[in-house]
């Protein structure tokens, strides 16, 4: 097996129209997504293991009825699996060899002569493909081919990819012309099986996935119209994302593997277009996707509510996959950077700090007296599971396979889009790259090993970064800096990306967020958390100034975390009227203030790992 079969986690067909390919080789050596990977490889994939267990998923695959859990639990069991399967790759081990061929066994014996395989039909008799509205079975597939296509590649282990072929031909054959399931998915799986079997069929039946959508064929259920499930509008015809966020993501990334596979750049084109309009219109500065609570879904233009947001984490996810697959196709720099911001800050606040509670909804604001009935609530602090428990197994396969994002090649050279310690391994060249992000801002980028030839180094500067250089000159933002010449073993380049505290506002329309400031420091979002705020009730502080300094460690928080501190106030309120809180606008009644205080800002992703509480993004800039 190629090392670059082993390393990718998209690695696109040799005729497809994509500017950049994951390189052989690039691993994350410690720093900040160091430690997360530790975490997720000692105590997240082990703790998932269990859970899933305990779902009765496993039992499931016995086909010792009756069915338990969702109809989609068999995908909570494959993203586990590609979990392991993407560790295993970075470092193999017992601990993680024998429970994947336990799963994987498991899954091949569960498997119908013909290549059939949905436990919850199979276990409840029902009618198979009569309800892919909610069935999701074609669902269940697509995380499959993924666990299998990552079995192939990390290990050369190919259990689960014969179970994947033959349940693809299987579909191949007996999927009518017009069957869609109702969660897409299907469509991402099927692309990389074709990559990795090169089978046509794969890749023919995913663009007819792609292409068929948008004609409300699916079956309406419920109160959901056809956008929820993405049936109402053609993928190329459409101009934003709707309806379920995390289905809108999958479907969106599928459309991308079709679209760059087939050189397809009219459908490139609408992606393009689609993936502008929700940045610039339904995306929170978290990177977060889905401000509705009811169906998990879009709201309108710039309805980002920050305390009713539901960015669920999966479609943090989605939204990583889909960016990753579009700077494949183009080398634009906002991918990266979406990307980035998506998984500091929608992505990783889904799992704890201790890598054993989960946040299924990422909302930006938690107020006082926040009602936490709802489980999926963050007012009720992270869980450590749920009945729906998609989120879980998707944080561990994303940071298992987070290696894999940090470079790409081309013909002309490497190209870096996320910073970490660790080494980059591009054909012939072989980089190391050290640093404290995110931290710090300083990137020293080494030569170890290049062929005696040009070629082109590109590093991503990031477009919150004003302040970056490059070897002490001035570097734009929102740009690759490329540096062509013929390298010499223990040349280096180093950037400084001049990661400092700023203030943060929203366009006009953004209503919910009119004369509020958000803080961030270099590609982290901070917030305001009631446990730095004893006294007081983060609902009633706001920003006083525009002074911001970073802070010392903060208690509770592991000490390589930089807060930031700023100027504030504290509001207090009159109980008069009833404490009714309204007022004639006639006369105006501004709150009373505290004396001056200082706020302290914690990085977005570590909130609630010291107690669920008050908390918000969001703030009052106060004269």
């Amino acid at each position: 097996m190629s090392d670059d079969r082993m390393s990718s986690v998209v690695r696109p067909g040799p005729d497809a129209a994509v500017t950049l390919r994951p390189p052989a080789g690039a691993r994350v050596e410690g720093g900040f997504w160091g430690a997360r990977q530790r975490v997720n490889r000692e105590v997240t994939i082990p703790l998932g293991g269990e859970r899933v267990r305990e779902s009765g998923a496993f039992d499931n695959l016995r086909l010792a009825g009756p069915h338990r859990g969702k109809v989609f639990a068999d995908s909570d069991v494959y993203k586990w699996l590609e979990a392991l399967a993407w560790e295993r790759g970075r470092a193999d081990d017992d601990d993680l060899a024998r429970p994947y061929k336990e799963a994987s066994e498991l899954v091949a014996a569960a498997q119908c002569d013909d290549g059939y395989l949905h436990t919850h039909t199979q276990l409840t008799g029902t009618q198979r493909y009569s309800d892919l509205a909610s069935s999701h079975e074609l669902y269940c597939a697509g995380h499959l081919m993924q666990a299998a296509v990552a079995g192939s590649r990390a290990v050369g282990d190919r259990t689960l990819l014969g179970v994947a072929t033959r349940l693809a031909d299987h579909l191949a054959a007996a999927l009518a012309p017009d069957a869609l399931d109702g969660h897409p998915e299907v469509e991402m799986g099927l692309a990389e099986l074709h990559r990795e079997t090169g089978t046509r069929a794969y890749l023919d039946l995913a663009a007819r996935q792609v292409g068929t959508r948008g004609h409300a064929l699916i079956p309406l259920k419920g109160h959901h119209g056809p956008g929820y499930r993405q049936d109402r509008v053609p993928v190329r015809a459409a101009g934003t994302v709707e309806g379920h966020a995390v289905r809108a993501m999958y479907l969106a990334a599928g459309a991308a593997d079709v679209a760059v596979e087939t050189s397809d750049l009219e459908l490139l084109a609408a992606l393009e277009r689609q993936w502008h309009d929700m940045v610039a219109t339904k995306t929170y500065l978290t990177g977060g996707l889905g401000s509705n609570w009811y169906g998990e879904a879009f709201g309108g233009h710039h309805e980002l509510a920050p305390d009713t947001a539901y960015c669920e984490t999966c479609a943090a996810i989605g939204s990583v996959q889909w960016s990753w697959r579009m700077l494949l196709a183009t080398g634009a720099p906002g991918f990266a950077d979406l990307i980035e911001r998506t998984l500091y800050n929608a992505v990783l606040p889904g799992v704890s700090l201790g890598g054993d509670r989960f946040f299924y909804v990422n909302a930006l604001r938690v107020r006082a007296g926040a009602d936490p009935d709802d489980l999926r609530s963050p007012a009720r602090g992270r869980q450590d599971w749920y009945g729906t428990a998609c989120c879980p197994p998707n944080v561990m396969r994303l940071l298992s396979s987070l290696d894999h994002y940090l470079a790409t090649r081309d013909g002309d050279g490497v190209q870096l889009h996320l910073y970490a310690p660790g080494t980059v391994r591009a054909g012939s060249v072989v980089l190391e790259v050290t640093t404290g992000y995110p931290w710090s801002g300083r990137i020293e980028i080494t030569v170890r090993e290049t062929p005696d030839r040009p070629w082109t180094l590109s590093a991503r500067i990031p477009a919150w970064a004003d302040a970056a250089g490059v070897d002490d000159r001035p570097a734009e933002p929102g740009t690759y800096h490329r540096v062509r010449r013929t390298w010499r073993p223990g040349d280096r380049i180093v950037l400084d990306l001049g990661i400092r505290p700023r203030l943060t506002v929203a366009v006009p329309r953004l209503d919910v967020a009119r004369g509020q400031v958000a803080v961030e420091r270099g590609p982290l979002v901070y917030c305001l958390e009631q446990a730095d705020h004893p006294g007081v009730i983060v609902d009633d502080l706001c920003v006083a100034g525009a002074d911001l300094r970073d802070g010392t460690a903060v208690t509770g928080l592991p000490d390589e975390v930089v807060p930031v501190i700023a100027r504030g106030r504290a509001h207090t309120h009159r109980e008069e009227d009833g404490g009714f809180p309204y007022r004639t606008a006639a006369a105006p009644r501004e709150p009373e203030h505290a004396g001056p205080v200082d706020l302290t800002f914690v990085p977005y992703y570590a909130w609630a790992n010291r107690g669920a509480g008050p908390m918000t993004v969001w703030a009052p800039m106060h004269g």
